[in-house]
């Protein structure tokens, strides 16, 4: 996870439990590919962990293979 995007995570007042949640349960709206880099972006729309509010999570796919949670987001 970013630093923004833990920042973001907290601003909006989401935890950890609520990105796990959304990313586990969420579906794919949206894919980018990044103009420089030319590396994918995928934005995940979900729920929270009480299945109280929709999020985004935005990831993409890091160079060793790990997902990287770019920023977060309610929806």
């Amino acid at each position: 996870m970013t630093l923004h995007a833990e920042e973001e995570m907290e601003q909006d007042g989401f935890s950890i439990f609520d990105v796990e949640n959304s990313l586990l349960t969420g579906t794919i709206i949206s894919r980018q590919t990044d103009r420089r880099s030319r590396e994918r972006k995928y934005a995940i729309r979900g729920r929270s962990a009480d299945d109280s509010v929709d999020l985004v999570v935005v990831v993409k796919l890091g160079l060793i293979g790990l997902l990287v949670i770019l920023t977060v987001y309610a929806d």
